[in-house]
């Protein structure tokens, strides 16, 4: 018998390719054999435990501040959360913004992090057309197509998205650009860790005014900043809030504490202009299950009133000492066949293009690192495997209708915030002896 159901979970039967890496990284990897430099897992070691067991401790103990922390919260989020968000911007100028800039914005909590704001704007929107760069957030991209929205990348380069090939790609729809949803940008890129400048920020926000202008409909730009707080080269500016420009109140900002504080804390936020798109996800909160869990928010904001500072240097200062390590490395080890690097100043990854050889699913390198080639030397014995490599290909990370799909099969991405930086060199051994591999096939 078959169900009922809806285009989108008829195109859900099937796992998207996060879905099975996922499930494969929770039921078949061997802590201290396979090395994970795919799945996004922060490092364990940023995950402050001493000091989030003293804020669920304090958070209990005093109901006159935090009230009912173990019952329901409210669908715009605990306003000791939003304020203690509204005090740590303003206290540090986090995009150049202060306590008159944050007074004219809203802030909004959403039910389980940043990702379920993303999806909350899934169901606001009619499906239409989403413009984002490429490589393109995989994840949410693959959800957007699945959900009947028709997601178009631009080539990123070494600043984001170019203002002018999107202007371009917009007038080559003609008629068809009515259909635009909303643009959807990463600022430090999730595949490739590209931050996005200041400049074309400036400029993505005052394209989104034109074409809303254009079709006399609101046309809204989202930055998603999951990765803007790990800005941790020092030689990078500093990024400007797009809420600085947000003059017809179309920019909105997603920001989390997950890579920050702690991803099972699930704690991700909107802010932007008060109005119908907030009141919208307010009301999606409710609808999922009336807020996030606010003994997490709570726990958060004891965080930021109290740790934050000294929190956020320290995982800032980690990830900056290991980007330059494994960079030297990746240089050392795989550097005859790097056609391309981008990464390393901001959040944990490293995006490669490698000279001429696949990494796409079917391919040998993928078979040799997965341990998959049938060929015992290589693979170990079959009951007990010998150390795998999990890593990103790019086939997941560019649109496969986009200019850069083809490119997109000798890419990879690759994550050194979970593992530690001799696991990390160890892994780009086995790359290197993949590489061999595959040239000699």
């Amino acid at each position: 018998m078959k169900y009922n159901f809806s285009p989108y979970g008829n195109a859900s039967i099937l796992p998207s390719p996060v879905n099975k890496m996922m499930s494969s990284f929770s039921n078949d990897f061997r802590d201290g054999i396979d090395i994970n430099l795919g799945v996004g897992y922060v490092n364990e070691k940023t995950i402050p435990e001493t000091l989030l067991v003293e804020a669920m401790t304090n958070v209990a103990a005093y109901p006159e501040k935090y009230r009912q922390p173990f019952n329901y919260g409210g669908p715009k989020g605990s306003p000791n959360l939003i304020d203690a968000l509204r005090q740590f911007y303003a206290r540090n100028h986090i995009g150049g913004l202060n306590t008159t800039t944050l007074a004219q914005e809203e802030l909004v909590i959403g039910p389980c992090g940043a990702t379920s704001i993303l999806d909350a704007l899934t169901d606001i929107f009619n499906p239409g057309i989403i413009i984002t760069a490429d490589p393109m957030y995989y994840i949410y991209c693959n959800q957007l197509e699945r959900k009947g929205f028709r997601v178009i990348t631009i080539p990123e380069d070494k600043e984001g998205i170019p203002p002018e090939a999107l202007e371009a790609c917009l007038e080559s729809l003609g008629k068809e650009a009515q259909n635009l949803a909303f643009f959807y940008v990463v600022t430090v890129n999730n595949p490739s860790a590209v931050i996005l400048s200041n400049t074309r920020k400036q400029a993505l926000v005052a394209l989104a005014e034109r074409w809303s202008q254009k079709y006399d409909h609101t046309i809204p730009i989202f930055f998603d900043q999951a990765y803007e707080w790990l800005i941790h080269d020092p030689a990078v500016e500093r990024p400007q809030s797009a809420m600085l420009w947000n003059t017809q109140g179309i920019a909105y900002e997603i920001g989390t504490l997950s890579k920050i504080l702690a991803p099972a804390l699930r704690i991700g936020f909107i802010m932007g202009h008060d109005g119908p798109l907030m009141d919208a996800i307010a009301q999606r909160t409710s609808d999922v299950g009336f807020s996030a869990s606010l003994l997490n928010q709570e726990i958060a904001a004891y965080m930021l009133e109290n740790h934050i500072d000294t929190q956020l240097c320290r995982v800032n200062e980690g990830y900056h000492t290991k980007a330059v390590t494994v960079k030297k490395a990746i240089t050392h080890i795989l550097g005859p066949w790097i056609e391309d690097c981008r990464g390393g100043q901001g959040g944990f990854y490293y995006y490669l293009t490698l000279r001429g050889i696949r990494t796409d699913t079917t391919s040998p390198f993928f078979s040799y690192l997965s341990r998959k080639t049938k060929e015992p030397s290589i693979d170990g014995p079959t009951a007990s495997p010998l150390p795998r490599v999990i890593y990103l290909p790019g086939e997941f990370c560019v649109h496969p209708q986009g200019s850069s799909a083809q490119e997109g099969l000798r890419q990879l991405r690759l994550s050194y915030g979970f593992e530690d930086p001799e696991v990390i060199i160890q892994a780009l051994v086995y790359i290197r002896e993949a590489i061999i591999y595959s040239k000699n096939q």
